[in-house]
């Protein structure tokens, strides 16, 4: 069945300017959101749990990071293949560039899932991570772990979007996705009402509740608004591991995700430094990154769309 190509997905006509501000945009206000999510849960944690807890959640992220990094190439690859297809008029295409993207973005999600679950202790020990935060650092990270493929399906299902030409949908779900995991927080960390007191692994258990609830809710709409790259049942056949397609997101994708490797080990370099000070200097650290991240904003929005786990806490 062939797929029609919405008008609004062409950003091939009209002023360049004027598009690449109006398509930027959604992806500001996403990294805006992200980043605030991100300072909400540091105070959470930072204030009400202690300084431990805080270096905990600051070296789990960077570990994360660094794991996502290739993973993130490949999607950012994806959203190159499919804005060629969609600016060449091409939807079957960029069907096909999704279904075996799909395919290989969810394999990688669970290798990555299964092997930082079972790594993660080895892992924050190789960085150095204060004794005091290993505990509460491990149980964060291995529920982050796994709700990994929940996070990476979401993830790319943007960037597809993106790639289609639509920014604003994600940013509507961001916003779903972000509310509930700020809402969410204080009800694990504390163990509000029937729940148990979990702490910093209530975080995690927040953002791997809104993230999947976010992802539903995304599915959801777009198959109930026909949207023209989703993978209908005559279009199985398209997921599948096309072997012309993973060579060229392997070629596309391996030096993005090289980059990102680059400056996640570098960060990882300077945290496992930081780290030999204790749990207050990483503390201080993570909640000096958290800053950072403000300023980067604008140069994100317009340069790549960016993922939600460069902002977390």
């Amino acid at each position: 069945m062939s797929a029609s190509m919405p008008k609004k997905a062409n950003l091939t006509e009209g002023p360049i300017g004027k598009n690449l501000l109006l398509f930027s945009l959604p992806l500001l206000m996403s990294n805006i959101l992200q980043s605030l999510n991100g300072t909400i849960n540091s105070i959470w944690v930072g204030s009400y749990l202690g300084e431990s807890a805080f270096a905990a959640t600051s070296n789990a992220n960077n570990i994360l990071f660094f794991l996502l990094s290739l993973v993130f190439g490949i999607g950012m690859a994806s959203t190159i293949l499919i804005g060629q297809s969609v600016g060449a008029q091409n939807p079957e295409q960029a069907k096909r560039v999704v279904g075996t993207s799909a395919l290989f973005y969810a394999s990688l999600a669970v290798l990555i899932a299964l092997a930082g679950f079972l790594g993660s202790r080895a892992i924050l020990g190789w960085m150095h991570t204060p004794s005091d935060a290993m505990p509460p650092a491990v149980a964060y990270l291995q529920i982050i772990f796994i709700g990994i493929p929940f996070m990476f399906f979401y993830n790319f299902i943007m960037m597809v979007m993106r790639g289609a030409g639509d920014s604003k949908t994600p940013f509507y779900f961001m916003i779903l996705s972000t509310a509930l995991d700020i809402v969410l927080n204080p009800v694990f960390i504390f163990g509000l009402g029937p729940l148990p007191r979990l702490e910093t692994a209530g975080a995690a258990v927040a953002t791997d509740i809104a993230q999947f609830v976010s992802l539903l809710g995304l599915i959801a709409h777009l198959y109930r608004k026909k949207y023209f790259l989703r993978i209908t049942r005559e279009d199985r056949h398209l997921v599948r591991f096309d072997p012309q397609i993973i060579a060229s997101l392997v070629k596309k994708g391996s030096p993005m995700g090289l980059q990102m490797m680059v400056v996640s080990t570098s960060a990882i370099a300077i945290v496992n430094l930081v780290n030999s000070f204790g749990s207050a200097a990483a503390a201080a650290y993570g909640a000096a990154m958290q800053l950072s991240s403000y300023v980067q904003m604008p140069a994100m929005a317009i340069g790549e769309p960016c993922p939600p786990w460069r902002h977390r806490t």
